[in-house]
């Protein structure tokens, strides 16, 4: 069983974070929002696959990047002007990354990483 982390992240401004492509980009309007987001697109290929699609050579993409983790959490809350947001999952950093970064592209930091 692979083991699971927890993350620890931060949003700036939520309101300004999204996504490079428009159709693949978070457009809620909230934590609560955003933390739905997330949490779907870990745990579903759902986003994996409509980015995928959008690939030139979509047969060529490593399939290792759209695996899922069906019981991966997400929560969110405002805190202070920023965004808190932690993360539990057994998918490793390289897949969080690249889903945070289709849904809110750099507009997000790493804290922290522990064993959950």
């Amino acid at each position: 069983m692979p083991s699971r982390n927890h993350y620890y992240l931060t949003i700036d401004d939520l309101a300004a974070a999204r996504g490079p492509v428009p159709d693949l980009s978070y457009d809620g309007a909230g934590p609560n929002d955003f933390a739905a987001a997330l949490q779907e697109a870990l745990r579903s290929p759902i986003l994996f696959d409509r980015w995928k699609a959008m690939q030139e050579d979509p047969d060529g993409v490593d399939p290792a990047m759209g695996v899922t983790d069906a019981t991966a959490a997400v929560s969110a809350r405002v805190s202070d002007l920023h965004i808190d947001v932690d993360l539990i999952t057994s998918l490793p950093m390289s897949i969080v990354r690249h889903r945070l970064n289709l849904l809110i592209g750099n507009h997000w930091k790493l804290h922290d990483m522990r064993a959950a």
